[in-house]
């Protein structure tokens, strides 16, 4: 049986549709929840690293420490040669331990927003099922450079960088593909404070809401993807 860990940075940032795909899969399933206690498994121990979102920044070490320690295990999984999926926050401290810088992106996305392939995007093996233009969730207000040797997957009006791949095997999500609709109502009752804030590309409670349903479109993505980042032998 194949192990899959999941990194959960808060209790309302889960793996939502990935738990049931890899459940479903045959996978057995550990958890690191860092707001608990941070531990993180024997490297060789996993075939697949999935990290959840969060709010706090990459760049936040002081105030959070652990950060060092989960940056150094993701390193050690990728040097392995393990498959890596980051969403959110993940995808920020691939990006970081890729060696990229990651800071603040011009205006916070909060709702529902499009992405579209880039030219290398269009080639990807791992996103061939994907429309060339995809309304997906966002919740980020950091961003991040391209990480050298990486294929730039997809861009919004707001932030060039929303997705990566490293060598067919680490792929680092800006959007939330994974999120039921559980998931959106613990995400916005937890940061109801940043969609106060207001912002161009921040939607209200309702705006969200309405587009519940847009979950199963991209939760058929995201099983597509995994479907892919699985079964390849890289």
């Amino acid at each position: 049986m194949s192990h899959a860990h999941c990194i959960m940075h808060v209790p309302f940032e889960g793996p939502g549709c990935v738990e049931e795909y890899l459940l479903e899969k045959d996978y057995s399933l550990t958890f690191t929840r860092i707001y608990e206690k941070v531990t993180f498994p024997e490297v060789d121990d996993v075939d697949f690293l999935l990290i959840m979102g969060g709010p706090m920044s990459v760049y936040d070490e002081d105030e959070y420490p652990w950060l060092r320690e989960e940056k150094d295990f993701i390193r050690a999984v990728i040097n392995a040669g393990k498959k890596v999926l980051g969403i959110c926050l993940g995808s920020q401290l691939i990006a970081e331990v890729l060696g990229a810088k990651v800071y603040p992106n011009a205006v916070k996305e909060i709702g529902w927003f499009p992405v579209t392939k880039t030219e290398s995007g269009k080639t990807s093996a791992l996103i061939a099922d994907f429309p060339v233009t995809s309304e997906v969730f966002h919740w980020h207000g950091d961003t991040y450079d391209l990480p050298a040797g990486c294929a730039h997957l997809f861009i919004s009006n707001e932030c060039c960088h929303q997705a990566f791949e490293y060598q067919g095997r680490v792929v680092g999500l800006q959007f939330h593909l994974e999120t039921v609709p559980e998931l959106l109502e613990a995400m916005i009752e937890n940061g109801l404070h940043e969609m106060n804030v207001g912002g161009k590309c921040v939607q209200t409670v309702t705006e969200i809401k309405q587009n519940y349903l847009l979950s199963l479109k991209t939760n058929c993505l995201m099983n597509s993807l995994l479907d892919k980042l699985i079964k390849t032998n890289n």
